[in-house]
């Protein structure tokens, strides 16, 4: 049985002992609408169709006691069974770490076991793992899509907050929740989407990102990483070539290599921008300025224009409040949002996008979303 809840879809198996298994699996939009058009059969039993309701109010943020739904738990290994038993005694809004729980059933230092045990728990919610942490309160892992961030989520159903490291520098979480009070359109989305999922790409420094992005403008992945490959080729054995390399090499090594013209020029300023400060050196000196400051630096080299800079801000720098007006996927995606048959002039995008600062960057990774439905 496939039903969908605030948390994504679930899926309950059975059998005639009880619950064989709650999935909470990982389908895209085609999917789902898949699965659940299969779904008309015989009606599950009364059980089943009893957990599902308890679970979806659970998962809607009203906290039910799943204590007494049923699991069929004989097929289970002794040991895994002792920590899923000892798991269900957890009560809502209490926690424990890995070790209080290998303590507690006769095995001290056997944390790494019952985290193995939890790792495959085909009982998610019910066997709460969501409450056990790390040592230290440390979040830990958790098998079902989201990870930590949707661990995060169902302890702060029953009232308990952890800090999460989600490796950017604001809480996904609280943004996703912003967003959804402030557009019910937008909120919809989200839910049909699932939980933000974008981390940022490495930055190597700058010059070398800009660089790239010089060299794929206008041209498809293939082709533009095959150019990106001859033209770092030609400063070996370095890595990738520095800014005073660039601009000594002969142009024709760098028409050679595939560049045009354009780009050529592009490359030799942003070279030069870079040696005279325009352009900080390091991602360091780039992360103390602000967005408008990176956007005015950075749009001074030829070729680079606001949007590739937007790019960099949410893709690199996971910058929070930036909104890409002028970009055709995030346009597109607004119009499918708001059943629009234009896309949005850009002035009238900023000016909607303004109840949705200062997560911007987030709500466009939604809109983003929305062309993959």
């Amino acid at each position: 049985m496939l039903f969908e809840t605030r948390a994504g879809p679930v899926r309950l198996r059975w059998n005639d002992r009880g619950l064989s298994a709650i999935e909470m699996p990982e389908l895209s939009p085609r999917e789902l609408r898949a699965e659940l058009a299969k779904q008309n059969g015989t009606p599950a039993p009364a059980f089943v169709q009893h957990a599902a309701r308890l679970l979806k109010s659970h998962l809607g943020g009203a906290p039910q006691d799943l204590s007494r739904l049923p699991l069929d738990l004989t097929v289970l290994a002794p040991f895994q069974r002792a920590v899923y038993e000892a798991i269900r005694d957890l009560p809502p809004g209490r926690t424990s770490t890995y070790g209080e729980i290998a303590s507690r059933l006769g095995k001290p230092g056997g944390s790494r076991a019952v985290g193995q045990a939890l790792g495959r728990n085909p009982f998610l919610v019910v066997v709460p793992c969501h409450r056990v942490l790390g040592a230290g309160g440390a979040p830990g892992g958790f098998s079902a899509p989201g990870g930590v961030v949707a661990k995060q989520r169902l302890l702060a159903l029953e009232g308990v907050t952890i800090a999460v490291d989600h490796g950017l520098p604001f809480d996904p979480v609280e943004a996703v929740d912003h967003l959804r009070d402030r557009d019910k359109a937008l909120g919809r989305l989200i839910e049909k989407v699932g939980p933000f999922r974008l981390r940022p790409a490495a930055l190597q420094s700058p010059f070398e990102a800009l660089a790239e992005s010089i060299v794929y403008q206008q041209l498809n992945g293939k082709a533009a990483a095959s150019i990106l490959a001859r033209v770092v080729a030609l400063f070996r054995p370095r890595r990738f070539a520095r800014p005073q390399d660039l601009l000594e090499m002969p142009e024709k090594k760098l028409r050679g290599a595939g560049l045009s013209r354009n780009k050529l020029l592009a490359l030799k300023d942003l070279a030069a921008k870079t040696l005279d400060g325009t352009v900080p050196a390091s991602c360091a000196a780039l992360e103390k300025l602000s967005d408008g400051q990176i956007i005015e630096r950075l749009t001074a080299v030829r070729g680079i224009g606001p949007w590739t800079v937007e790019m960099l801000l949410i893709f690199r720098l996971a910058r929070p409040d930036v909104l890409p007006v002028t970009d055709y996927g995030v346009r597109k995606g607004f119009a499918l949002l708001r059943k629009q048959k234009d896309l949005p002039p850009p002035k009238a995008l900023l000016a909607y996008g303004e109840r949705w600062r200062p997560y911007r960057s987030i709500a466009s990774w939604y809109l983003w979303r929305i062309l993959d439905l």
